[in-house]
């Protein structure tokens, strides 16, 4: 069945059976799960660009403002140890939005366009008679709906500031340059002077976004709605309005060390950094990770003006993590934990408790599956993530005993337990993306980390003889992996020894990564 057939086809039968299909997941959803006797209403998922885990003070930053999502944390579940399955944007969100691993829903690069044939969640809500928008970045690369009948962002954004031109600051008050990455030192374009950008909050991409979604759940209501909020802080240059300019003193930011590890792997664009850059560098991060939590509060406080906040599902969540001077660098395009671990906070009204913490693994293709079952919807076909729904219930104390991440840009892909992280890559090339290490391309190599013993990944036991076995069993269960989720399986040629069919997983599906913009 060619691929827009198929996906058509599922849509009407997905709309065809929803009455009958919904009323029997209500029954078990009432029985299994659900306190009150029904499903949630509304889903609302806030999705930020690049924001750690470790920069949110309910996850124990004492330094950071972050109310509003510490009070979502309160008032619902929050995930302590949950990972990205890409650390590059399109990949990981595409992921989110399909159920299905990078290599499986047809994005593992940067610009990769989302495939047309990829069935969605909002797709499967709108078939289920949801109304559905989507305010702020998506990293679709084309203009197709994907499912959203409302789609608003930079392009909306441009017209209302020519309609209301905004407010100019005064000369005296010093402004962000134009953010040109690797054509300017990283210390320009990763903001280590802390500067604003050259608008005041109210004209700010960030408040016209949140003021677009809160229009969203005025106009809807009266209908069950999905809204998908994807806010663009705090992705560098780390944005914040003039007005938050100053909130942080760069020499009380903490600064990680690495270890002489991480000198071979760090990319030459970071290394004319000073500590006075680096420190800079985290506060204005920190900055826009508080004007993030201010937006975020508008819109959860919207929902409580309107007594929806009961009856809507909400999910916070980054795309992937970022490294802060961890591993001497400040990007996310490794698979080290943290440029993977990410804030995730899930209120479902009162069913699942408040101010619980959950330490189970847990990975972002989990949450398509979770919403549906939380709304009372039938599945998606060709779901690969697994529902959180019976942990978040308390019906089972362990989700899953492994998670998956891959960066096929450079050809890597991780597989992670509760104590172990083994890395595979093919090592073809030196770093893509621009943050090339200025070394010739490494080769095959394999990295093994004790997690309950070396947290921050300093020490590769990969060549160690007395942990050989670890090694082979993790480097089997990647390979399985692959054979189960890869779309191109059958095509695998035969006769291939482990490393080269790893290589051959680890190869882009989608395009050439030599041909990816920056």
């Amino acid at each position: 069945m060619p691929q827009n057939t198929r996906r058509d086809f599922l849509k009407s039968m997905s709309a065809f059976a929803a009455s009958a299909v919904t009323s029997a997941i209500f029954t078990q959803c009432q029985s299994n799960h659900f306190n009150n006797g029904e499903p949630l209403r509304n889903i609302l998922f806030i999705i930020s660009d690049d924001h750690s885990a470790e920069v949110v003070g309910c996850y124990g930053n004492s330094l950071i403002r972050t109310p509003h999502l510490d009070q979502l944390a309160a008032e619902g579940v929050s995930f302590t140890r949950a990972f990205s399955n890409a650390p590059v944007c399109s990949a990981s969100r595409q992921s989110i939005l399909t159920g299905k691993y990078p290599h499986a829903s047809g994005v593992t690069l940067l610009r990769t366009s989302f495939p047309e044939e990829q069935y969605t969640i909002a797709e499967h809500l709108q078939a289920n008679g949801f109304k559905t928008g989507v305010v702020g970045k998506t990293h679709f690369n084309n203009n197709l709906p994907h499912g959203f009948e409302v789609r608003i962002d930079t392009k909306e954004y441009r017209e209302f500031l020519q309609a209301n031109p905004p407010r100019i600051p005064p000369e005296t008050i010093k402004t962000r340059p134009q953010w040109r990455p690797f054509r300017d030192p990283a210390r320009i374009w990763l903001n280590a002077e802390m500067l604003p950008s050259n608008h005041y909050q109210a004209d700010e991409l960030g408040t016209f976004l949140v003021h677009q979604a809160i229009d969203f759940i005025n106009q809807n209501q009266n209908d069950r709605f999905c809204l998908w909020v994807g806010l663009h802080e705090p992705h560098s240059p780390f944005n914040f309005p003039i007005e938050y300019a100053g909130k942080y003193n760069p020499a009380d930011m903490p600064l990680p060390t690495g270890s002489p590890e991480d000198d071979r792997w760090i990319p030459q664009i970071f290394k004319d950094l000073t500590e006075v850059d680096k420190r800079g560098i985290i506060a204005a991060y920190y900055t826009s990770v508080e004007y993030l939590d201010h937006n975020i509060g508008l819109i959860l406080n919207e929902l409580k003006r309107l007594k929806l906040d009961e009856n809507t599902l909400v999910i916070y969540v980054s795309d992937h993590s970022y490294l802060l001077g961890q591993h001497k660098r400040f990007e996310k395009h490794t698979l080290w934990d943290e440029a993977l671990r990410v804030p995730l906070m899930i209120r479902a009204g009162q069913q699942f408790g408040s101010g619980r913490k959950i330490d189970n693994i847990t990975e972002l293709v989990d949450l398509a599956p979770t919403i549906l079952e939380i709304l009372g919807i039938e599945p998606m076909p060709e779901f690969q993530g697994k529902s959180l729904v019976p942990v978040l219930a308390e019906k089972t104390s362990l989700h899953k005993s492994q998670i998956f991440s891959e960066f096929l840009c450079d050809n890597k892909a991780m597989i992670r337990t509760p104590d172990w992280k083994y890395i595979f890559t093919s090592g073809k090339r030196d770093l893509g993306q621009g943050y090339a290490t200025g070394y010739p391309p490494p080769g095959i190599t394999h990295r093994l980390y004790d997690l309950k013993n070396d947290p921050r990944e300093t020490t590769n036991l990969a060549g160690d003889p007395q942990f050989q076995t670890v090694l082979t069993q993790l480097q089997q269960q990647l390979l399985a992996w692959f054979q189960t989720t890869h779309p191109k399986r059958g095509q695998l040629p035969s006769g291939l020894s482990i490393e080269a069919t790893l290589s051959w997983f680890c190869e882009p599906p989608d395009e050439n990564p030599d041909l990816q913009a920056k």
